[in-house]
């Protein structure tokens, strides 16, 4: 088999998603049978301190005989999140009024309490 043949072979079909930094390939690709698989690359833009960047990539293979517990379990889970979380996007990325719980704040909080209870003072009825 010629390099062209198999590269022709590999380009069955393809579709795109980009989201922010990260851009995910499904890729319809086949098998030396001649039998169809799907990978799913998930690639990740990362700046470096010069300006230049680099890709990190991910990528899983799912055969036909797994498709259907896959989509199940893929559906369960994103249902899961919708049905819990909502589909609102809860994010410092995605909203820029979202204030993430810092761990001065919570240190803040806990002082303040402490000081409250620190405030109190126990009275003893059988000293009076």
């Amino acid at each position: 088999m010629s390099e062209k043949n198999y590269n022709d072979q590999e380009e069955i079909f393809s579709q795109v998603l980009r989201a922010g930094r990260r851009t995910y390939f499904f890729d319809v690709r086949a098998t030396k049978a001649d039998d169809y698989y799907l990978t799913v690359t998930e690639s990740k833009k990362f700046t470096n301190d010069d300006g230049s960047f680099h890709y990190k990539k991910h990528k899983i293979y799912l055969y036909k005989e797994d498709f259907t517990e896959f989509n199940e379990m893929l559906k369960a889970a994103t249902d899961y999140i919708v049905n819990e979380k909502g589909e609102e996007v809860i994010s410092e990325r995605h909203q820029s009024d979202y204030t993430k719980e810092t761990e001065s704040t919570i240190t803040e909080e806990t002082t303040t309490e402490a000081k409250t209870s620190e405030s109190f003072t126990d009275v003893s009825f059988d000293d009076i």
